[in-house]
Parts: structure tokens; sequence; C-alpha cells
């Protein structure tokens, strides 16, 4: 049989009429595509998309895809300071050090996925990369860990805003999970409207953030002395009394802790697509602008803490200190509270820009179901988006709405993605051949022993606190992957996929239509049938009860009455089911008639208004779900529109 192209191997599917996809060339004789011939369909050059609207500026994707980074200054300056008070007040003087070191490794990360951004502008990331130069079993456990690590990013952003709030308003407290689910039905229903009207929503905020963080900052740079201490007064030092050493493993610690401030870097190349024309040119500007805020946030808010002589107290966080001691306790020191409360709950819309473009590439390659590759109108993987926040909101309900039960298992995904990325683009530059490619080469070789000690580090040490729960979660995503491919290409093989089928030959063809009365409903499909098929039974199903023998024989005396030159079959069954009795007469006929092609055509009325299907008795479902569960008939549903009636009142 011959043969016809297949890109991958995996089933058809419509094209992407939105985005100018379909290219469709002419075949010249010996079945080859005519290279130079031009492509049908796609657009011309230079030419404005036509969806533009529902796609990303550069600003607009520094809102949309930023958030999780921006939000992580919440929390990775305290996560360094934490570990390092171990060794008491001398450990705290290696915060700056180590949050250089972090802000390196983001210089790296930045440089390495502008270059991935460039190489893959179809997005998906680290699972592009390595699917490209890793293998196929590499990219999908890249493909896990980032999954993972948007679901928990969801999670973690939610639970720790509304931390923020409740321990504002204590008052709020006992329904944090409610508050929780409320501001993930928010963040949902802002996403299904499009990732254009997310970046929209949520630029305030982001802008709002960010000044006040910058203007902290700087402000604090100008003091001599803390403007105010009221924010720690009266809460316990956090600082250990038998402080120990400061060791290597120590600063290990605190470096691989303070890495979480580095997640979120790679959302930007993870959806690369979800730009506007030349997208990879404004997600490279975006993740640059992305990373040049976060390092001059990040080392800024180092800075202050070694300024002010900043020792971590149980209860406040080290953020509000810094606020307090920079701007003082007034109106300002409450902005950035509020600021960093609103940022830390919407950070989950990074997960909801980048987790569905990734799942929309690995249903493209057979990894997901199909579905989470479909896109609504203006761009939405309304599938992803709805699967994601599902999953979120049962993370939400198992761990009460308490962050501290979420942190543990948080950034170690993305830490495997960013590891598997950097050797990834260390193969893709040894395949290059491009200059300069052996310092590239060399920078995502250190970023790879980084990231990759931080993997470990952070495993171990979080492994008895939940961590645990992602080494065994991760292999059980790739054998899911593996499961869905795997069914796919037996699909592939059964629908014979790839190979030219032969020629259409015409069969005798028999319809068989299910009727219960008289109406004209019955004539419409009867009218159907005869344009169908060579032949047409009516079929009806009769019960023994005496009022049904009445109602039997009333259709029979109409029946010939009628006289539509079609036999109405008489259906006995002893019990009340009515699609058995359909299902076994279409498999006799089967049994009997191997060559015929049996249709059944069940008409069904359509109803004016969408309350009245209500009252519909639902015969035709019950009738096609029998039929094909126990037979290979083809099932035709006949639509009878109800026009509505003229009323007054």
């Amino acid at each position: 049989m011959s043969m016809v192209s297949q890109p991958d191997g995996r089933p058809e599917e419509p094209p992407d009429t939105a985005t100018g996809a379909l290219t469709t060339r002419p075949v010249s004789g010996s079945g080859q595509a005519a290279s130079d011939a031009p492509a049908i369909g796609s657009a011309s050059a230079g030419a404005p998309e036509p969806d533009a609207r529902h796609r990303l500026t550069a600003l607009q994707g520094l809102a949309a895809l930023s958030l999780d980074a921006m939000a992580s200054v919440a929390y990775g300056p305290e996560s360094i300071v934490l570990v390092l008070a171990a060794a008491g007040g001398y450990g705290l003087g290696f915060t700056l050090p180590v949050t250089l070191a972090i802000a390196a490794l983001l210089a790296v990360l930045v440089a390495s996925y502008r270059h991935v951004i460039a190489a893959f502008p179809h997005g998906g990331g680290s699972y592009a990369v390595a699917r490209a130069h890793l293998g196929r079993r590499t990219a999908l456990v890249a493909a896990a860990s980032l999954i993972l690590d948007y679901v928990l990013n969801v999670a973690v952003s939610v639970t720790a805003g509304v931390a923020a709030l409740t321990s504002a308003f204590p008052a709020l407290y006992d329904d944090r999970v409610a508050i929780c689910l409320a501001v993930l039905l928010l963040i949902t229903a802002v996403n299904l409207r499009g990732i254009v009207d997310s970046a929209k929503a949520f630029l305030v905020p982001t802008a709002v953030f960010i000044g006040a963080i910058l203007t902290m900052v700087v402000v604090g740079l100008f003091r001599d002395a803390p403007a105010s201490t009221v924010t720690a007064d009266g809460h316990a030092s956090a600082l250990a009394h038998n402080a120990t050493s400061v060791g290597a493993l120590l600063l290990l610690k605190a470096f691989a802790s303070g890495c979480s401030a580095l997640t979120g870097v790679e959302a930007v190349a993870n959806a690369v697509p979800s730009f506007r024309a030349p997208a990879a040119k404004r997600a490279q500007r975006t993740e640059v602008a992305l990373g040049a805020l976060l390092g001059v946030m990040l080392i800024g808010l180092s800075v202050l803490i070694g300024r002010f002589h900043l020792q971590p107290v149980e209860g406040v966080t080290v953020l509000a200190q810094l606020a307090d001691a920079s701007l003082g306790h007034n109106w300002a020191f409450y902005v950035v509270q509020f600021a960093t409360m609103v940022l830390l709950a919407l950070a989950a819309n990074t997960s909801f820009g980048g987790l569905p473009v990734l799942m929309g590439l690995l249903a493209r390659d057979n990894y997901l179901p199909h579905v989470f590759g479909l896109k609504a109108d203006r761009q939405v993987h309304r599938h992803g988006v709805l699967a994601l926040a599902a999953v979120a909101a049962l993370l939400l309900v198992f761990s009460g709405g308490d962050v501290n039960t979420l942190v543990p298992l948080f950034a170690i995904g993305v830490f495997v993605g960013f590891t598997i990325c950097q050797i990834g683009m260390v193969r893709h530059w040894r395949l290059d051949r491009s200059p300069g490619r052996r310092g590239r080469m060399l920078l995502n070789g250190f970023g790879a022993l980084l990231t990759g000690v931080a993997a470990v580090v952070v495993t171990a040490t979080k492994f008895t606190e939940g961590a645990w729960l992602i080494v065994i979660a991760l292999p059980l995503l790739v054998l899911a992957f593996e499961a869905v491919h795997r069914a796919y290409a037996r699909i592939g093989e059964r629908l014979g996929l790839g190979r030219i089928p032969e020629p259409p030959r015409r069969a005798r063809s028999l319809v068989i239509v299910p009727v219960s009365h008289l109406s004209q409903l019955t004539c419409e499909a009867l009218n159907a049938a005869v344009s169908l098929g060579n032949e047409v039974v009516a079929v009806t199903v009769t019960y023994g009860a005496p009022e049904d023998r009445t109602a039997a024989e009333a259709l029979r005396r109409d029946w010939e009455l009628w006289n539509p030159g079609v036999e109405l079959l008489e259906l006995p069954s002893a019990t009340r089911s009515i699609g058995r009795p359909i299902a076994a007469y279409v498999t006799d006929l089967t049994a009997r008639h191997p060559a015929t092609r049996i249709t059944v055509l069940i008409p069904e009325a359509e109803p004016a208004h969408l309350w009245q299907r209500l009252l519909q008795n639902q015969r035709g479902a019950v009738v096609a779900h029998a039929v094909r569960r126990d037979t290979d008939a083809v099932i035709c549903r006949l639509r009878f529109r109800l026009e509505a009636a003229d009323r007054t009142w």
C-alpha cells in the first residue's frame, strides 16, 4: 500500500486557521510535494497577524508571564537569611555574596533562555530543547518537571497571597480555603478570556509592586539607620543561639534556598507563541526585562539587609522589616505590604500563561490528549487552563490553604527543568558552528552545574518534608505520557494513518429509522432516509402491557393509512428497554448481511429555547448509546428545529 507523509506519525488534526498554519502544496504525479510551489493559505511576508490583538506585546508579556518571578523577591531573600541565621550574625554577613551568586545564575539563565527563544520559537522551553538534543525520555522528564512546578506555583502563590491577607485580618483565617478558591476562580476566569486580557488586568498591580520595591531600595540606600523598627519590635529573634561556623554546606543550602527566587524565569520561553510578531524578538525583550528587574530587586534588598543589620524574627517577613526600615511605619509601608499581597496571589497567572502552551505542545506530540492542543477564538488553550485550575483547586483543598504544606514541594521541578535545558543548550552549541559558540557552551555548562547542585541540595534538604512526593510524581507523569503515546500509536495503526487507503467502493445501504408515533418529525426522518439508502426500514419497540398494546395497534393502523412506502417492523421487548432491542436487530442484520452498510437514523426535535431541552424524553440519546456500544452501525441523529411561535401577552 502506498504511503503518505504524516509529520511525526501523529494523528491528523484540523489546521489552525487562526494563525494561518495551513500550508497546502500541490502534489506532482510522483506523489511528492512540489517544493517550489507557493504555500496556499499562508500569510504573506510582513502581513499583519489576523489575531494580533489576542497576542502579547513585550510589556504585556512582562505582566502576564513574570508575576511568579517578580513575587519571588518576597520570599527569596528571606529564604537565604533564614538559612544563614543558623550561623548567627556572622552568617548573615554572607547574604549579599550568596545573592550575587544567585544573580549571576539569573544572568546565565536569561542569556540561555534568550538563545532558547531564538532556537525554538514555537515554545516549550526545556521540553523543546531536550526533545531536540537529549532524546524523548529526557524531554518527558523536563515536561513533567515543568508541569509539577506550574501546578504547585498556582497553589503556593494563591496560599501565600491569602496568608498575607489573613495576617492583616486574622478574622478571615478560618475562611482561608474558601478565599483561596475564590482567588483561583477569579484568575481562571480572567485567563479564559485570553492571555492579553489577563496581562491588561494584572499590568497595574505589577507596576505598583515593582515601583514600590524599587522606591524602597532607593530610599533605603540614602539612610544610615532604619527609619523604624516597629514591625519587628516585640518579636523573638530567629537567630541561632548556638551559632555554627559558616561552611560550604551551609552556603550551598542558602544558595539553593535563595534560588526559589528564580522560579518563573522559564515561563517566557515556554509561551513564545503567545507573543505578537516578531514573537521571538518580543519574547527576548521580555526575558531581558524580567531578568534585569529581578536582579536589581534581589541585589537591592540584600544590600539593605546588610545596611540595616537586619535579623530575621518570628512572625514578621524580611520584606516587611525592610519596608519599615526604609520607608518608615506609615502609608508607604502599607502600600508595599498590600502590593506584595496582591502580587503573591496573582503570581499564579504565570502558570496560566505557560502551562497550557506546554500542554498543547505535548498534545501535538501525542503525549497528552489532543483536546489540550485546541485553541479558542482568543488564542486560549481553554482545556489546559481548566485542567490547571482543577488540579490547583484540589491541592488547595488538600493543603487546607496552608502554604507551609506546599512550599517543600515547590521549586524542585523548575531546577530539574533548568538543568536539563542548560545541558541541552550545551549540546546545541556543540552542533552549532556560529562564532562564539565555545563561550556560550561554557556559560550553559556552568549554569547546568549550578542548577543541578541546587536541585540536589533542595531535594535532599526537603526530602522528609514532602519533597519525596515530587521524586515519585516525576516518573509517574513520564509513565503517563508514555501510556498516552502508546495509545495514540495503536489508534494510528488501526486507522491506517500515514497510508493511502483503498479507493472508495459503493455498498448496499440499509437505513433503519426508529419511530414511536406519526408526526412531521417521522415524515422528515423518512425523507432523509430514502435519500440516504437503497432500502429503508422503520422500527418500533413494543411491550406486552395492555396500555402499550393499544398504542402499538394505533401506530400500526395509522401507518397503514399513511402508507409511506416503508415497512414498519415491530421489535417486541420483554423489558422496558428501548435501545437494546434496536441494537440486537442491527446486530442480527449485520450477521445476515455483512456486505451491507447499515445506518441508524434517529430523528430528534430541536427545541426553540434552551430550557425546553429539559422537557425532552432523551429517547434518541438512549438509542444512540445502545447502538454505538453494541454495534458498528453508522449513527445519524437528525435534528428537526422547532421554530419559536409568536406569543401575545
